[in-house]
């Protein structure tokens, strides 16, 4: 139901407003206020909270119609206000138009001009009211986006101080979303005091659904990991539980490798992830061999995986990534590619690890020279000292 607030002095108008609405009074379609001067209308609307259109007179004792618009503009309602006023009265009309007014009505009234502006008026109000919903929405998704983003930096993995006690490895790892929150993991984890667990990933798809796809399967993976599995059997067991419960048919790739700390092999299993750099301390930089690797992560669910492995020798350092780095676009939409990943290594092989992510993240900056993001960009950079 629509309210429409009538301000005029002329006692006669109220009688004759009932009478040529009275069909949409009877069906509860418009509901007609009434005040005497503009103080009585701020008072009704204040009283109300949600009168839809305004139509007043110019002329009028205590408050008269041009400062009534120039209130109801301070007060930001979505109001919507018509001015009346006799004909030949433009001065004024102007002011009214000026002040706020969105139409304008001459005296003597004509009945059906006034409803014909009411009715558009009050679809005006209506399309005014749906965007301040909308915008209201958009602002409490932009908010809980926000929080999202909190929670996923807060849940990213953080050094405790068994690893960091450990002096027979360094690692340091970087996500940078390309939205607020992003679907892209990484973990570490140690199994026991001589093996390190470090786990990569990328979730298709962006966003929140992304997001809570992405938890849900590194949760899975360290709790599956901590029962001693082996590599390929523990993507067996987590694929299967994904695939599973997947209604939104979202995958994951994944690289999962556990390192023997006293002796540096490392037994790994890949799901479709992109295989990482090994760079040694001679100068040798290689990509791993992951052609043995299974399907994605959360599709099929009798896909079957295996364990391969590779061993690091003292000083190696391991890289692994996610595509939002190779598959980094500049203004002509060339992909930055493993080759100049590799260029950027070979700067920065001996250097802290926490610079050499930093160098990889400046090369991406520097190659998309300001392209925007497309992809949620991850590395987890580990160093096997022996």
């Amino acid at each position: 139901m629509a309210k429409i607030l009538v301000v005029d002095d002329e006692i006669d108008l109220q009688h004759l407003i009932r009478q040529r609405f009275r069909r949409q009074i009877r069906d509860n379609s418009m509901q007609f206020l009434f005040a005497h001067n503009g103080q009585e209308a701020l008072d009704q609307i204040a009283a109300e909270h949600d009168v839809d259109l305004v139509l007043s007179d110019i002329n009028m004792p205590v408050m008269d119609g041009l400062t009534l618009l120039a209130k109801l503009r301070e007060a930001e309602e979505i109001t919507k206000a018509v001015i009346i006023s006799a004909y030949g009265d433009m001065q004024n009309i102007r002011t009214a138009m000026n002040r706020g007014a969105a139409d304008f009505l001459i005296k003597p009234i004509d009945f059906a001009d006034m409803e014909a502006t009411i009715d558009k008026m009050l679809g005006e109000v209506r399309k005014a009211r749906l965007a301040q919903v909308q915008e209201q929405r958009l602002k409490g998704l932009e908010r809980e986006l926000e929080l999202a983003a909190r929670i996923q930096q807060s849940s990213l993995p953080q050094p405790g101080p068994e690893i960091l006690r450990d002096s027979r490895f360094r690692l340091h790892a970087a996500m940078r979303p390309a939205r607020e929150v992003g679907g892209d993991l990484y973990d570490y984890f140690l199994l026991d005091k001589d093996h390190l667990a470090v786990v990569i990933g990328d979730v298709s798809g962006k966003g929140i659904a992304a997001a809570l796809f992405m938890m849900m399967s590194r949760t899975l993976l360290r709790v599956t990991a901590q029962q001693g599995l082996e590599p390929a059997e523990c993507l067996r067991v987590v694929n299967q539980t994904l695939a599973g419960n997947n209604a939104a048919h979202m995958f994951v790739t994944l690289f999962y490798g556990v390192i023997d700390l006293t002796t540096g092999k490392m037994e790994f299993s890949c799901a479709g992830h992109n295989p990482p750099f090994i760079a040694s301390t001679d100068g040798n930089i290689r990509m791993m061999d992951v052609s043995q690797g299974g399907l994605v992560l959360g599709l099929f669910g009798s896909a079957a995986y295996n364990t391969e492995s590779v061993q690091l020798a003292p000083g190696d350092m391991l890289l692994l990534y996610t595509d939002g780095v190779n598959e980094a676009f500049n203004e002509p939409l060339d992909q930055l590619g493993e080759e100049r990943m590799e260029a950027q290594l070979a700067t920065t092989l001996n250097a802290p690890l926490d610079e050499l992510v930093a160098g990889m993240l400046n090369l991406v900056d520097t190659y998309a020279d300001g392209f925007p993001q497309s992809d949620d960009i991850t590395m987890l950079a580990t160093r096997f000292v022996g």
